[in-house]
C-alpha cells in the first residue's frame, strides 16, 4: 500500500514483523519444556483452545471435569469446615459460657451420644421404613398417572393445553397449604400421606415427561412416517423409547423432592404413625430434644443419597447407551419385550385363525 500522491510505500513496523533470523534468537525460541505446549508451532489445537487467550490457558477450563479424589476431598473439606464451626459455637463445659446455648444447639458430642437412644427408643429403622413406604406409594402413583399424561401432552398440543392450568397450579401452589385439604378429603391415615405426595409431585412428573417427549428430534418422526408407521407406533416405538432415559432421570430427581415433602406431612400429623418426621414432632413435643432433631436431619440426607445412588445404578444399567452402564437390565428388559411381542402376535394369529370358516 502507498501513500496517496506519493510513490514511497508505507514503512513496516519492525516491532511487529520479525526479521529473517529472529527465530534463531534464544530469547524468542519456543521451549519444548514450556508449560503451554499448545502455543508452539505445529501443535494441534481444538477450535475452543484457539479461541482462549494464552494468558487464560494456565487456569482450568470452565466446566472441566475434576478427578474423583479431588471431588471427594473438596466435599470432605466442606463437611469438616461445618463441623469445626459447630464445635466452636458449642464448645465449653459450662452452658452459660458457650456461644450458643445447648437448648438452641447441642454440641457434637452431646448429639451423637443420644444416637443409641434414638436407635432403640424411637425405633429408628422401623420409622425409616414407614417413611419410605409412604414415599414409594405416593410417588409411584404420581409416576403411574403423570408419565402417561405427560406422553400425551408431549405428543398432542390440545392435551397439553388442557392440562396446563392444572400443572401450573400444581407447580406453584404452596405445598404446606395442601395439607389441610388432604386432611379434609382423605382423613388422617396412610392414604392421606400417599395422596399428599401424589398431589405434590404429579404436576412435576407431567411437565418433565412432556418436555422429554417434545425434545425428541422431528427427524425420527419423519423417518417413521416415511417407513409407514402409524401414530400409535411412533408414540410407543419411537418417542417413548428415545425420551425414556430423560424421563427416568427426571423421576430419580423428583423422588428426592418427594422424600422432602413427606417430612412436612409427617411433622404436622395428628395420628400415631410416626415415621422420621413423626420422630421430629415427638422430640419437639418433649421439651425440644434438639439432639434427636439434629440426628434425623443427618439421617434423612444419608438415606436419600443411598436411594439416589441405587436409582442411578439402575438408570445406568437400563440405558447403557446413554450413561455407560453394563446393560444387564437393558438386555433383560429387551428380552422380555420381545417375548411379549411374540406372545401377542401368536395370540392375534390364533384368534384370527379361529374365526376362519
Amino acid at each position: 500500500m502507498e501513500w496517496a500522491g506519493t510513490d514511497r510505500p508505507i514503512p513496516k513496523n519492525p516491532s511487529t514483523t520479525p526479521r529473517t533470523g529472529a527465530w534463531r534468537s534464544r530469547s524468542i525460541r519456543p521451549n519444548a519444556s514450556s508449560p503451554h505446549p499448545m502455543t508452539q508451532p505445529g501443535a494441534e489445537q481444538s477450535p475452543a483452545e484457539k479461541a482462549v487467550p494464552p494468558a487464560v490457558r494456565r487456569f482450568r477450563p470452565l466446566r472441566a471435569d475434576i478427578p474423583l479424589w479431588e471431588a471427594v476431598a473438596l466435599g470432605a473439606a466442606c463437611l469438616l469446615g461445618v463441623g469445626l464451626v459447630w464445635w466452636w459455637a458449642t464448645a465449653g463445659e459450662v452452658p452459660e459460657l458457650r456461644w450458643l446455648s445447648p437448648v438452641v444447639l447441642p454440641s457434637p458430642a452431646e448429639t451423637f451420644r443420644d444416637f443409641r437412644d434414638l436407635w432403640f427408643e424411637a425405633a429408628l429403622v422401623r420409622n425409616t421404613f414407614r417413611t419410605l413406604r409412604r414415599v414409594v406409594l405416593g410417588f409411584g402413583l404420581a409416576a403411574l398417572v403423570g408419565v402417561p399424561l405427560g406422553v400425551l401432552a408431549g405428543c398432542f398440543p390440545r392435551v397439553n393445553a388442557l392440562l396446563t392450568p392444572l400443572t401450573i397450579w400444581g407447580r406453584n401452589a404452596p405445598i404446606a397449604a395442601v395439607i389441610p385439604l388432604t386432611f379434609a378429603l382423605f382423613g388422617y391415615g396412610e392414604f392421606q400421606k400417599a395422596m399428599f405426595i401424589f398431589i405434590a409431585c404429579v404436576a412435576f412428573v407431567i411437565v418433565d415427561t412432556a418436555n422429554a417427549i417434545a425434545d425428541v428430534s422431528d427427524r425420527y418422526i419423519d423417518t417413521a412416517y416415511t417407513l409407514g408407521a402409524s401414530r400409535r407406533q411412533i408414540i410407543l416405538k419411537v418417542l417413548v423409547p428415545l425420551a425414556m432415559p430423560r424421563i427416568f432421570n427426571s423421576l430419580r430427581l423428583l423422588f428426592g423432592l418427594a422424600f422432602g415433602y413427606i417430612m412436612l406431612a409427617e411433622v404436622v400429623q395428628t395420628d400415631n404413625a410416626y415415621g422420621l418426621g413423626g420422630i421430629i414432632n415427638m422430640a419437639q413435643g418433649r421439651g425440644g430434644h434438639r439432639t434427636y432433631i439434629l440426628l434425623i436431619l443427618m439421617i434423612i440426607p444419608l438415606v436419600a443419597l443411598g436411594i439416589d445412588r441405587l436409582l442411578y445404578a439402575i438408570q445406568r444399567d437400563l440405558f447403557p447407551y446413554q450413561y455407560g452402564g453394563a446393560g444387564h437390565l437393558h438386555r433383560l428388559l429387551k428380552a422380555l419385550l420381545c417375548l411379549w411381542d411374540d406372545a401377542k402376535t401368536g395370540l392375534v394369529q390364533l384368534v384370527r385363525g379361529g374365526r376362519r370358516p
